[in-house]
C-alpha cells in the first residue's frame, strides 16, 4: 500500500505551503543518492519528490485530500517518473539563487533557497565547489542593539572596500552568521539591560511594590514592543513567573515567536520609608495575626 504523501514529508494535513517546502527541502538533501549512499536512498528520494509534486500544487492537493492516491493512479507523468530525469541546475536567472528542476523535461523548477550556489556542494557532498576558489574570503561583522535584533534591520557594511547594504532578519541571535555570495556576515548583538534571551524566549525581571503584591494590582511590564499592563492577583508570591505567550523573539525563519517570561520580585520598603498611616495599618495587621 502506497504511503500517505503527508506522512512521507513528515507534515500534517494542515501544513502550510511554507512548511511543505521546508520539509521537502530537508528530506531532499537527506536522501539525495549522490549524498546518501544507502540502498534505500533512491526509493526514498523518489517518494519524497512524488509527494511534493502533488502537495505543492493547490488543485492537486485538494484532489488528493478528497480521493487519495486513486486520483493519480493513471497519471503517469512526473509523480511516477524517474526522479533524476531533468534534475538540472539553473544559475541563469541570478547568481544568488539555486534552482532545481524535477519530473522530466516538463518539470517545475524548485527553489531550494540557497543564498549562494556554492552552498549546494557543501550541502549535498560535504566539500567545497569543484570550480575552484571563489571570492568568499571576506569575513564581515556587524553590531546590532537588542531592538534591532528583535525587529530586523538594514545595515550598510564594507566588503573589500565597497559599500553594501544588507537586510538582517528579525529575531537574529548573537553570533549568527549569514552567508552571502562573496562574504560571510557575523552578527553581534549587544546585551540588553532589561531582557535576557534563551532561544526565542525572553525573560524580564519586574519589581512589584509590597502593597500591590498584597492587594493585587495592575502593573506595567516592559516588552520589546513597548510597555504593556497586566493584572496580578492579591497575595502574589516572590519568585512568581508569569508568561506572555507569543511575546518573545521572532523566529528568523518566520516560524512564529517565542514567549516572554516575567519574574516577579516583591519590593519590601524600609520601615523608615513608610508613612505613619502605613505603619499603623501594619501594626494592626500584626496584632490580628
Amino acid at each position: 500500500m502506497k504511503k500517505d504523501y503527508y506522512e512521507t514529508l513528515g507534515v500534517n494535513k494542515s501544513a502550510s505551503d511554507k512548511e511543505l517546502k521546508s520539509a521537502y527541502r530537508k528530506l531532499a538533501l537527506q536522501w539525495h543518492p549522490d549524498r546518501n549512499k544507502t540502498t534505500e536512498a533512491e526509493k526514498k528520494f523518489k517518494e519524497i519528490n512524488e509527494a511534493y509534486e502533488i502537495l505543492k500544487d493547490s488543485k492537486k492537493r485538494e484532489t488528493y485530500d478528497q480521493y487519495g492516491h486513486a486520483a493519480f493512479s493513471q497519471g503517469g507523468g512526473s509523480p511516477n517518473g524517474n526522479p533524476f530525469e531533468g534534475f538540472s541546475r539553473d544559475w541563469g536567472q541570478s547568481p544568488f539563487r539555486f534552482t532545481y528542476t524535477y519530473g522530466g523535461k516538463n518539470g517545475t523548477p524548485e527553489d531550494f533557497g540557497f543564498s549562494d550556489p556554492l552552498e549546494i556542494f557543501e550541502e549535498f557532498f560535504g566539500f567545497a565547489s569543484p570550480f575552484g576558489q571563489r571570492a568568499r574570503q571576506f569575513h564581515v561583522g556587524v553590531e546590532l542593539d537588542f531592538i534591532e535584533a528583535f525587529k530586523g534591520a538594514e545595515k550598510e557594511i564594507s566588503v573589500g572596500g565597497k559599500k553594501r547594504k544588507v537586510k538582517i532578519p528579525a529575531g537574529i541571535s548573537d553570533g549568527s552568521q549569514i552567508r552571502f555570495q562573496d562574504f560571510l556576515l557575523t552578527i553581534n548583538v549587544r546585551p540588553d539591560k532589561r531582557f535576557q534571551r534563551s532561544g526565542d524566549d525572553l525573560f524580564v525581571d519586574v519589581q512589584v511594590p509590597l502593597f500591590d503584591a498584597l492587594a493585587g494590582s495592575t502593573i506595567k511590564i516592559p516588552t520589546p514592543e513597548g510597555d504593556t499592563k497586566i493584572r496580578i492577583k492579591p497575595g502574589v508570591q516572590p519568585g512568581t513567573v508569569l508568561r506572555l505567550s507569543g511575546s518573545g523573539m521572532p523566529d528568523p525563519n518566520g516560524r512564529g515567536r517565542g514567549d516572554l517570561y516575567i519574574r516577579l520580585h516583591i519590593d519590601i520598603p524600609k520601615w523608615g520609608d513608610l508613612t505613619s498611616k502605613q505603619k499603623k495599618a501594619l501594626e494592626e495587621l500584626k496584632r490580628e495575626k
